[in-house]
Formats: structure tokens, C-alpha cells, sequence
């Protein structure tokens, strides 16, 4: 599977428990997702999250994070970051399913239409970096460094990540 244009129509929903279709989520900005696998490993990724989303966080896109879990398993992997981002659970994997990511975490750009721009699944901090300086290309904004000795949070070592259908 590759990555695709998603469902617009398809109904995701946040950690309150408010449910919206994906283009409702964000019909005036780009989207930078995250998406994170329900493992207590996914919390490993959490300083490359909180280093990009703190050069997005700003820019005109929305920031969040999805995880394949229920709200439960989901705030325990995010902790106390679960109350600074807008954060999806997505315990049936429809978006992961839509959006064609095979395997997680993953790094994806979304454009207001929801046609995607760019994805980079699984942890390699390259393709991580790929996506964000189209991101920053595309809101004409500061790219965080993800990869390479500036980046600010280099994360975990290289990995091919877990494949949706075990994640």
C-alpha cells in the first residue's frame, strides 16, 4: 500500500470524543499529522513531535496527532502532551486506512482539499525532513530540523516502524 489522498468524508475523532468529518477538521489549513501506532514505544517519538509542532505550531497549517487507540491508551501514551495538541483517536485505523499508511509512526502533510502532499512512514529521519521542508515550502515558514546533527530532538534510531495491520 502507499500513501493516497484520503476520504474527506470520513468521520475522525478528537480526544474529547467530538466527531467530524476529515475535511471539517480542516477546511482552511494545511494539516501536519503525526500518526502514532498504540504502543507505550510511540510515546519515543514524542521530542520529534513537540520539535516540529513547535515551528508549525504558528505557521498557517494545523498540528495534531493521531494514535490508533481508544482516548484511554491514548492519553497514556501522549501524557501531559495529549492536552497541548489537537490529538486523534483513531482505534479502527480508518484514517490510517484512508490516508494508505502501511506502516507507523508516520509524518504526513494534508492540503485544506485533504489531498495529500507528502508522508514518510515509519522513523526515518530523512523522509521525515523531506516532509517537513515541504511543509515549511508551503507556508513560506522556518523548517524544524528533524534530521541530522541540528536537529533538536533526533528521536530514536532509524527503524522501519510497525506495520499497520500489527500496530
Amino acid at each position: 500500500m502507499a500513501p493516497k489522498n484520503p476520504d474527506p468524508t470520513i468521520a475522525i475523532t478528537d480526544l474529547a470524543g467530538t466527531a467530524r468529518s476529515l475535511g471539517d477538521w480542516h477546511t482552511m489549513f494545511h494539516l501536519c499529522l503525526v500518526v502514532l501506532p498504540d504502543r507505550p514505544q510511540a510515546a519515543e517519538w514524542l521530542p520529534v513531535i513537540n520539535s516540529i509542532f513547535s515551528v508549525f505550531g504558528d505557521a498557517d497549517c494545523r498540528a495534531a496527532i493521531a494514535v490508533t487507540a481508544n482516548a484511554a491508551i491514548t492519553g497514556r501514551i501522549l501524557g501531559d502532551d495529549a492536552e497541548r495538541f489537537l490529538v486523534f483517536t483513531d482505534p479502527e485505523r480508518a484514517l490510517v486506512r484512508t490516508l494508505g499508511l502501511s506502516r507507523l509512526p508516520a509524518f504526513v502533510h494534508l492540503r485544506p482539499d485533504t489531498t495529500l502532499v507528502a508522508a514518510a512512514e515509519g522513523w526515518d529521519p530523512q523522509e521525515w525532513q523531506r516532509v517537513a521542508n515541504g511543509l515549511g515550502e508551503a507556508m513560506s515558514w522556518s523548517v524544524p530540523q528533524v534530521a541530522g546533527p541540528l536537529a533538536r530532538a533526533p528521536g530514536p534510531p532509524p527503524t522501519p516502524g510497525w506495520e499497520v495491520a500489527a500496530a
